[in-house]
């Protein structure tokens, strides 16, 4: 099962789990209720699993590739890291699949704090279009993910701020309906 938490403000080692003390977990409902979906699926299996197949089918996600990062996989690889842990979002749903290793994607709540998500194999999520969000790997500091996608991938992130895209608007809509 997926954990989640808030996190503290430490600027120390972005791999580092990051944990409020006392820490403060935070449920798949409080995630939902930001617009982030978590799945639980068989990634030993992934190249064959039916319950990946109809979630292929039933989100329409009809693109995907298979990214390694760690320092002797990806090119550009300190690079790689620093832009995905800047604060940005996305116009579009961004949907990952953990098939070995691990890492974390953050979250902004709706109090803009930030809650981080450990990811680890098998774990696949969705983050809404919109939402402020990061990744990094773990101390582990290898991760290999499917990355999946509606029609052709769209790889472009908008840096914070990025608040007047139609995305991050529908995505506060979103929150004040969720809060009522």
């Amino acid at each position: 099962m997926v954990e989640a938490w808030y996190m503290d403000e430490s600027a120390e080692d972005q791999r580092a789990p990051h944990r409020l003390q006392p820490n403060c977990p935070v449920s798949l409902e409080q995630l939902r209720r930001l617009g982030v979906v978590y799945r639980k699926l068989d990634a030993d299996n992934y190249e064959t699993d039916p319950c990946l197949k109809e979630i292929r089918q039933a989100e329409n996600y009809s693109w995907m590739d298979i990214i390694t990062i760690c320092k002797d996989k990806l090119p550009n690889y300190e690079e790689k890291i620093k832009t995905f842990y800047e604060e940005h979002l996305h116009l579009d749903d961004e949907i990952r699949y953990i098939l070995d290793g691990s890492g974390y994607f953050d979250v902004r709540d709706k109090d803009d704090k930030w809650i981080r998500i450990s990811m680890e194999k098998g774990d696949m999520i969705t983050l809404p279009a919109g939402i402020y969000h990061r990744f990094t790997l773990d101390e582990n500091n290898y991760v290999k993910a499917m990355r999946l996608f509606v029609g052709e991938p769209v790889w472009t992130p908008y840096n914070r701020p990025a608040d007047d895209f139609p995305a991050r608007k529908q995505y506060l809509k979103l929150l004040s309906a969720e809060a009522q």
